[in-house]
């Protein structure tokens, strides 16, 4: 499954993707989530957890294409989204996002100042209700590596270590 995830990644493959493995160690769900997956469920696994996350999976996949085709941008530093085209670019140069990152990332910067825990972004941005909050701090890893010009000091996207996460006013 993660090969064929690959490919079709290395392909611009961006179909949501929910991966279920029997693999449910730390290191293959964050590989999963790595290769691009919106979510992984391991077995055994509760129906109703699994039908709940395609639902929202599906939920705004159909969101996302009913929406205009308007453009919303953000622009920071070296960073510009356009969050209606799903694009952006650092330092003028493409950058490969998930349908999910974009999303995350326009939550944040559409509320500058606030502050999330991470069972909030889940309900928010993902529409779970239950789930391993693991999933949010990967795709926030993966943000940081090309959002940030020194990971150390973040600038966009800041987390409060133990707390929560937040975006900056500016």
């Amino acid at each position: 499954g993660l090969d064929v995830l690959r490919r079709r990644r290395a392909h611009g493959d961006t179909a949501a993707v929910l991966l279920v493995s029997a693999l449910g160690g730390d290191y293959d769900r964050l590989l999963g989530l790595d290769l691009h997956a919106d979510d992984y469920v391991m077995k055994p696994f509760s129906l109703r957890e699994v039908v709940k996350r395609v639902k929202a999976l599906l939920g705004r996949t159909a969101r996302l294409s009913e929406q205009p085709p308007m453009s919303r941008r953000y622009s920071a530093g070296r960073l510009s989204v356009d969050f209606g085209d799903q694009r952006a670019t650092v330092d003028d140069a493409e950058i490969d996002l998930t349908v999910r990152e974009v999303d995350l990332l326009e939550y944040l910067v559409t509320h500058p100042g606030e502050v999330f825990t991470r069972e909030q972004l889940m309900r928010r941005v993902w529409g779970w209700d239950v789930g391993d909050t693991s999933t949010v701090t990967v795709h926030l890893r993966r943000m940081r590596e090309w959002i940030a010009v020194d990971p150390s000091d973040p600038r966009i996207v800041v987390t409060v270590p133990g707390r929560a996460i937040g975006s900056s006013r500016g």
